[in-house]
């Protein structure tokens, strides 16, 4: 696919990718997260993100919920760690309207005060929600164990007590201090001409600069290792096992990406699943995970088991691990592997939304943004010796920390 990169005059950098779809895709990537909070606004960056729909200088809430909707389109918005998106699927025809609401929702939101209080309560609800589904809560706990003390392991929604300190102001200094153009990238999927986009986003984004002081982000320090169970009444048992990995722009990433689907990816024959489920009927769900951030990472494995058999599904774990590490891929077992991650990326990139969202993030985090068969190449350079230094330096047994819920 054709891809074009500008930068707008403000410091926007937009990225259009060429598609023949009558549906087109664009989001606004903004390079803000929880751990761009100060210790006493935890949850104000994913409160600023439902509040952006509720008015802005220019729109009501009614205008925001049916602009796009009303045509058959969607406009929605997410929060990470060190982003958030506001993005929109529409008719390729209504991209402007698309890219007028978005840019409307990021530089000028109104944050009315009688609103604050509603959307507070809706999300304490989503809080109280969340504790109420333990296998998405102990995502949570991990990381504010593995990264103790550090924003980026307090969970993105905040918790009742932050949010009550919230209040338009607090909003306000957030936006002001972090929502700038040259902190954000808006990334576009569809059948247009690259002048047809730039025209577009000069004209609804060209007029917004806010040149922002955002705070440098500052590396976790290290922690113990921590092995901890907790009763939680239910009736299967749950637990991560896992460690600190490598960040976004270490060389190492795409070699532990490689393993990491190896070990527990999406498809039904990766290796956890082949043991613990296929071969020993120990789990329903297994699955491996690794996240990585600007300077650090993490990687996981989460199952859910009776509780009656969350040792034995522990031990196979360590076990595939240590034979990772004594029985290193065969040449033939590595082809296999690039292959299969390889195949995913490719009929991933198939989804519009799905490339929009990733070659946002990757302009906004690399300043470039690199073809599937680039990607391809550094997925099909690893070296069986490189992933078992990976394997080493990750999967040491006196390393890994664990959470059970029983």
């Amino acid at each position: 696919m054709d891809t074009t990169i500008f930068t707008l005059p403000s410091g926007l950098r937009v990225i259009h990718c060429h598609s023949r779809s009558e549906a087109a895709y664009c989001g606004l990537t903004i390079n803000a997260g929880t751990r761009d909070e100060d210790p006493e606004e935890h949850g104000i960056a994913h409160f600023v993100e439902h509040m952006l729909f509720k008015g802005t200088q220019k729109h009501s809430i009614h205008f925001i919920n049916n602009r796009l909707e009303s045509v058959g389109g969607e406009l929605n918005a997410f929060t990470a760690k060190e982003e958030t998106v506001i993005h929109a699927t529409i008719l390729k025809n209504d991209l402007g309207k698309a890219l007028e609401l978005i840019a409307q929702l990021a530089f000028a939101p109104a944050f009315p005060e009688k609103e604050i209080h509603k959307e507070r309560v809706i999300i304490i609800d989503e809080i109280n929600a969340s504790k109420d589904n333990p296998a998405e809560q102990i995502f949570d706990d991990f990381e504010e164990r593995l990264f103790s003390g550090a924003t980026i392991g307090r969970p993105i929604l905040g918790n009742a007590d932050s949010l009550q300190q919230i209040n338009a102001s607090c909003l306000q200094n957030f936006v002001a201090q972090h929502y700038h153009s040259q902190n954000m990238v808006l990334s576009v999927v569809g059948n247009f001409r690259p002048h047809r986009v730039e025209q577009l986003a000069e004209k609804h984004f060209g007029a917004f600069h806010n040149p922002g002081n955002p705070q440098a982000r500052i590396l976790p320090e290290p922690c113990a290792t921590f092995r901890e169970t907790f009763t939680r009444n239910t009736f299967q048992a749950h637990c991560i096992i896992g460690t600190r990995a490598y960040a976004l722009h270490d060389t190492k990433r795409i070699g532990l990406a490689l393993l990491n689907n190896y070990l527990g990816g999406p498809a039904s024959n990766s290796l956890l699943n082949s043991v613990l489920r296929e071969k020993y009927g120990l789990v329903y769900h297994i699955e491996s995970n690794y996240g990585s951030f600007t300077d650090c990472g993490v990687l996981s494995v989460y199952f859910g088991t009776d509780k009656e058999q969350v040792e034995q599904c522990r031990d196979l774990v360590f076990k595939e691990f240590e034979k990772l590490r004594e029985e290193p891929v065969n040449s033939k077992q590595l082809q296999r592997i690039k292959k299969q991650l390889i195949g995913q990326l490719t009929i991933a990139a198939d989804n519009g939304e799905a490339q929009m969202l990733n070659q946002g993030k990757s302009l906004l985090i690399f300043n470039k943004v690199d073809s599937l068969k680039r990607v391809a190449e550094k997925i099909e350079a690893v070296t069986a010796e490189q992933l078992l230094e990976i394997v080493q330096e990750i999967f040491r047994a006196e390393q890994l920390s664990w959470l059970i819920y029983v």
